[in-house]
């Protein structure tokens, strides 16, 4: 019986328990420990022979007249004692376990709150049977201690359940409460332990679904209810189709925040892509419009490689552009390579830029990361501007490069000198001669190889045109009015 496994009862106490029962309720009225007594003798005897429901009607009832007679001690001695009963039945336990939760609420002060969260939690330690149930006792404790102000507390009581292991929780509590633990640890500042909890999370569980006729959902509905017919006590809950969308909302803008606080800014576009590809933002014009700026404007903040180098061009042929004019013509400006005069671009875009609370022109106590992000974006149209002239000149003066840029020589050189260490672009820089260079030296053997493969090609060409000019010869010769070929 201890192992939790159902068998079938040696004996039926129903009839029993539906005599004892009531009997015990009216004499608790006046003698709350001789109904106790009566109700535990049920009790042994229904366990003893394997009967569940008695069993479980006796437990109930038992801590049901301690709440109802206000001794909330007594309760908690009841269900201490009741739990380690020996062979006692896991579901019946799991049953007391579920009603005394909804006693929580009940009770008249905090510190008896305190003392049922903390007796429950004691006797669902380290059983199985109960995970879920003492994760949400100790997620109620959690609230509690952050509503006490005591938000360290809160988090590492919250933190210490590892809820991704629970089988038998259902999917969609799975995530809230990781979603409230990664809460918990941004609002305490832990930011790596926030991190590492939100990779507990797939992702593709926030996916979104097709659309779906009325027989398909029909059919998944009837196949369901088919599962959780021959689903036994033990085995996890059958998954339901409900909307994720305020779990995926939730989750993204946690990881946004992250991404923001290490400045990450090509993840940050990411994010915001995936809240983007979200039907319930698609459908609300302000949400959409305001999500889209923040996608163009994170992936121009992101420092240029391969991947923001595409991602970059897959947005902006996007054509819910349109719905932001501004940021699409920006964003236009960095796709083609054509020198951007930072001075023209503060005036143009700047006022619009800083209206939003992405970017400050200076320095904002509210947020002073926007005005880091402004500065950002004018060291991005500066490497763009770098790009470029790599892109056209092989040696240019420094005086003449300066003049480009619209910066002094410091700053173009350390501009260079930060580029050519991300292996951006190959410069070297001429101090003396003041010049820069960016045609990048090759060795004999590359310059030999090339010569070759240019001959090479140029004699294919030859050949090429060789077959052309007889081809012509001999479609002119059969031509009407050619000259014909005789014949040996």
């Amino acid at each position: 019986m201890a192992d939790g496994q159902l068998f079938k009862p040696d004996k039926d106490f129903t009839k029993e328990a539906d005599k004892v029962i009531p009997e015990a309720q009216d004499l608790a009225r006046n003698n709350v420990q001789a109904a106790l007594e009566k109700l535990a003798s049920l009790e042994k005897s229904a366990r003893q022979a394997s009967d569940l429901a008695s069993t479980s009607r006796c437990l109930v009832a038992i801590v049901t007249i301690c709440k109802d007679s206000g001794d909330w001690p007594l309760l908690n001695e009841q269900v201490l004692l009741l739990s380690k009963k020996h062979g006692q039945l896991k579901q019946a336990t799991t049953k007391m376990v579920q009603v005394v939760m909804g006693f929580i609420d009940e009770a008249p002060t905090t510190e008896k709150k305190l003392s049922i969260i903390e007796t429950l939690r004691t006797v669902t330690e380290g059983k199985i049977f109960v995970e879920v149930e003492r994760a949400r006792v100790t997620r109620i404790l959690s609230n509690m201690k952050k509503e006490q102000g005591d938000l360290n507390a809160a988090a590492d009581i919250l933190c210490e359940l590892q809820v991704e292991t629970f089988g038998s929780m259902a999917r969609r509590e799975k995530t809230e409460f990781i979603l409230e633990q990664v809460a918990l640890c941004i609002e305490k500042g832990d930011w790596t332990q926030a991190g590492i909890l939100s990779r507990k999370i797939s992702t593709r569980y926030f996916a979104r679904k097709p659309k779906r006729t009325p027989e398909e959902i029909e059919k998944q509905k009837k196949e369901r209810e088919e599962q959780e017919k021959k689903r036994s006590a033990d085995d996890p809950p059958v998954e339901k189709e409900d909307d994720v969308t305020d779990l995926k909302l939730r989750y993204y803008e946690q990881q946004i925040t992250l991404a923001k606080h290490d400045d990450k800014y090509l993840d940050i576009c990411k994010h915001y892509r995936q809240v983007l590809d979200t039907e319930s933002v698609e459908e609300t014009p302000e949400q959409l419009h305001a999500v889209l700026q923040r996608v163009i404007y994170y992936i121009i903040l992101a420092p240029h490689d391969n991947e923001q180098s595409d991602l970059l061009h897959r947005i902006n042929t996007d054509t819910r552009n349109a719905l932001v004019p501004e940021e699409q013509r920006l964003l236009k400006q960095f796709t083609i390579p054509e020198l951007m005069r930072w001075p023209v671009i503060a005036e143009t875009y700047g006022p619009h830029l800083c209206s939003t609370d992405v970017f400050s022109a200076s320095a904002d106590e509210s947020d002073p990361k926007a005005h880091t992000r402004y500065q950002d974006l004018r060291k991005r149209v500066i490497e763009h501007n770098v790009r470029v002239v790599a892109k056209y000149y092989t040696r240019i003066r420094f005086p003449r490069l300066t003049q480009l840029l619209d910066l002094d020589e410091e700053e173009t050189e350390r501009y260079i000198s930060e580029l050519v260490t991300a292996k951006t672009v190959y410069a070297k820089i001429d101090r003396p001669n003041r010049v820069v260079v960016f045609a990048k030296a090759r060795k004999p053997d590359e310059v030999l190889n090339e010569w070759s493969g240019s001959v090479k090609g140029l004699l294919g060409l030859l050949e090429r045109i060789d077959h052309l000019i007889t081809k012509e010869e001999m479609m002119a010769r059969i031509q009407p009015g050619g000259k014909e070929v005789k014949a040996n």
